[in-house]
């Protein structure tokens, strides 16, 4: 085993299996791993009130993820790409991401859009067509969050750039950690194999950029095996750029939080990048175009069944004195969520055709006057207008 210098470093580089973080077991019992001990005074100072909220998010946005899998179903959406399973990878590192980071996902980051401030039905507009972004990154109530990139990888770079301006900047790096910034990016283990992930593992390596690398290993790139993909765990693929890396049981959301607030305040630190694998599993479809029982079978799906996210940290909240009422009343919540999703989504519009125009410019263009006028001509020479 090889490790990195430095005492501040996330994990190690190995040469064989990468040691698993995980705090709670399947059963949602408390039971470290020998990995997990340095995130253990970090995991005491959580509050209830905190662990509370981890299991509320996970659970709203599930319920919201299938009430969006049912509108699809129902012809109102074009797509949508399902994250249950993966909750707690999500929540835990959108807890951990401080104020003033900023977050790219790819286009499963529910859980963490929601964290952040971005409202569910611009997701839903999204997928159904209807914008062209789904929301102003730039705007401070979506804190902070790029768009979904479906072009797959493509984030990644884009995280990379704009944290290596974040270092020339001077805005990471200076010791004080509530105003330094970072970024976290998330890929899965499909796009661990595009070629833009490794050239920004390249350049974040090079310029110590403040990035975190969020993998989100759900071992299925569509109907492609991570054994098809990867000879080695994945965490290897960012440790062989000199990158601290670990592997953490993605599964728990308080070993996700854990691994992900250290990677964060490391890299804020002026550390250089860091990069996580959370083991996990998507226990739907990879999109509602998809039929994952063509490729992988049920025991498989049944046996992660059982390492369900949302049940595992429900256990242990229950261990701790959680009762019934509470956990009624998020159940509740969740449902309300989902419902309110559902009436605003049917009541969207549509867009209006001058949109193709907006925004190809900074700055008004005599050509896109021109084509609008023209646009509305022929639409106008029809019988009715139309």
């Amino acid at each position: 085993m090889t490790r990195h210098a430095g005492a501040g470093s996330v994990g190690a580089v190995t040469t064989s299996e990468t040691p698993l973080v995980q705090v709670l077991d399947a059963s949602g019992r408390f039971a470290p791993s020998a990995s997990a001990e340095r995130y253990l005074p970090l995991i005491e100072k959580i509050s209830d009130a905190e662990l509370e909220q981890f299991y509320r998010d996970m659970v709203s946005i599930r319920a919201i993820d299938i009430q969006a899998t049912n509108l699809q179903r129902q012809g109102q959406l074009a797509l949508w790409p399902p994250s249950r399973g993966q909750e707690a990878a999500q929540v835990g590192s959108g807890r951990a991401a401080r104020a003033q980071d900023t977050i790219f996902p790819s286009y499963r980051e529910h859980a963490v859009t929601r964290i952040r401030g971005v409202d569910p039905v611009d997701i839903i507009k999204l997928m159904r067509g209807v914008s062209h972004g789904g929301w102003d990154p730039t705007d401070p109530k979506n804190g902070n969050t790029r768009l979904y990139t479906l072009v797959l990888g493509s984030q990644v770079l884009h995280a990379t750039g704009y944290a290596m301006g974040l270092a020339f900047d001077g805005r990471s790096g200076t010791g004080d950690l509530d105003h330094d910034e970072a970024v976290i990016v998330y890929y899965g283990d499909g796009a661990s194999s595009q070629g833009d992930v490794h050239e920004a593992m390249v350049f974040a390596a090079s310029y110590q950029a403040p990035t975190v690398f969020f993998l989100q290993n759900n071992h299925w790139a569509i109907s492609v095996p991570v054994s098809t993909q990867s000879r080695v765990p994945l965490v290897e693929r960012s440790a062989g750029y000199g990158i601290p890396s670990v592997r953490v049981d993605g599964n728990d959301v308080l070993a996700s939080y854990a691994v992900s607030r250290v990677a964060l305040d490391e890299a804020r630190s002026g550390e250089g990048p860091r990069a996580i694998e959370a083991v996990t599993y998507r226990l739907g479809a990879h999109t509602t175009s998809d039929d994952p029982t063509k490729y992988r079978g049920s025991d498989e799906e049944e046996s992660w069944a059982r390492r369900d996210p949302i049940a595992r940290m429900r256990a242990f909240l229950e261990n701790r004195g959680a009762g019934g009422q509470f956990f009624a009343d998020v159940e509740a919540e969740a449902a309300d969520a989902a419902e309110d999703l559902r009436a605003r989504s049917v009541e969207l519009g549509a867009p209006s055709a001058d949109k193709i125009f907006d925004h190809v410019y900074s700055e008004p263009h005599p050509l896109i006057d021109e084509q609008k006028a023209w646009r509305a001509a022929y639409e106008a020479s029809f019988e009715g207008g139309n």
